[in-house]
């Protein structure tokens, strides 16, 4: 296993010397943030990004992420060149040492909440979703946080309008001709790709949601076997979808899981959560189970404490400050090591 942790590249307020001090930290996971969606991350900016990280005595196997241009996902025919730009990029960051590449395939939006502050009893603030507030939302003048300045003006109703024609079927579909057009670039980069799970891992909105639990995994590894097709592991995202078996997904994934992404909810009324603290006790998912899942199955991949708190009246990015992120990496550390030592009889 190998501790990371994410960095949003030089306007992030954590600087790396901080992310450095975490104990076990070998890396950070981050991205070129100032290419255009769809462009060929070039050369010299993956060196220059490579050359920051390495310079604070820390990795950068793990990029998070290439975003994927939305005429892949409407799978329109633009979308050769752009998968031809995606392969490109890939063999460009092979050739600085990247090991692993976190990518996803929801439509329009990645992660979705409905308030970025939620103030805790204990004077924390978190992520939260409310499902009902989310619903009651006007469609047509849509505005949701952290994404309110993501879509120019009438961008995301003419997206949002794309989109109705397209089914799961169909997306999926899309995504599997996505990965085969890049898997023979993932070969030769030596890069393996971990498509992130939809968050929250149910429609909304009309667009569809396909990668959501074990049998869109099942699906997925059956479409396309190349070892380098595999997932990123986000108990978050999964956890959300109460139907979601963490623990025994763990273990028959295992193999498949090039990243994992470990954080805590704590479930409301509904499909409603809130993002808690990492340790087990904090919330309702079981990880301390899930790491023991990991371990006992050989999992060896990269590993990020997830969304934190902001705590010790910390201004942070919502998800992204540095206390509690490092509490939750200094536990997870601690799960690791204990598990591990178990494994060898120690």
């Amino acid at each position: 296993m190998k501790m990371t942790f994410r960095w949003y590249g030089e306007s992030d307020s954590i600087p790396l010397k901080y992310i450095k001090q975490i104990p076990n930290m070998s890396g950070v996971v981050t991205a070129v943030y100032d290419v255009p969606v769809g462009e060929v991350w070039e050369c010299r900016k993956i060196e220059r990004l490579k050359g920051l990280c390495e310079s604070a005595g820390l990795e950068m196997e793990v990029i998070e992420s290439v975003p994927v241009h939305e005429d892949i996902k409407l799978g329109k025919p633009s979308r050769d060149r752009l998968i031809e730009n995606y392969a490109q990029t890939i063999e460009n960051l092979g050739s600085f040492g990247v090991k692993c590449v976190c990518y996803n395939f929801m439509p329009v939006f990645d992660w979705l909440r409905t308030e970025l502050r939620h103030k805790n009893s204990d004077g924390s603030t978190c992520l939260c979703y409310g499902h009902e507030e989310l619903m009651k939302l006007d469609i047509d003048n849509l505005h949701l946080p952290g994404w309110d300045e993501s879509y120019s003006p009438g961008q995301l109703s003419r997206l949002l309008e794309e989109y109705s024609s397209v089914s799961h079927d169909m997306l999926f579909e899309n995504l599997i001709y996505f990965l085969e057009g890049i898997m023979p670039a993932c070969k030769k980069a030596g890069i393996n790709m971990a498509i992130h799970p939809d968050d929250p891992p149910w429609d909304m909105f009309g667009l569809p949601r396909i990668i959501t639990g074990e049998q869109s995994y099942d699906r997925l590894f059956s479409a396309i076997a190349d070892s380098h097709n595999g997932i990123t592991f986000c108990t978050g995202s999964l956890g959300a979808g109460r139907e979601n078996d963490l623990t025994n997904m763990a273990k028959k994934y295992s193999d498949r899981i090039f990243f994992a992404h470990i954080r805590q909810l704590k479930y409301g009324k509904g499909l409603d959560f809130a993002e808690a603290g990492h340790l087990t006790k904090n919330g309702d998912l079981d990880i301390a189970g899930i790491v023991k899942a990991l371990v006992e199955t050989g999992f060896d991949g990269y590993v990020r404490p997830d969304h934190g708190r902001n705590i010790w009246d910390e201004d942070g990015k919502p998800g992204y400050g540095l206390y509690d992120r490092a509490l939750g990496a200094t536990y997870l550390n601690g799960l690791f090591e204990a598990f591990e030592r178990e494994k060898c009889g120690k």
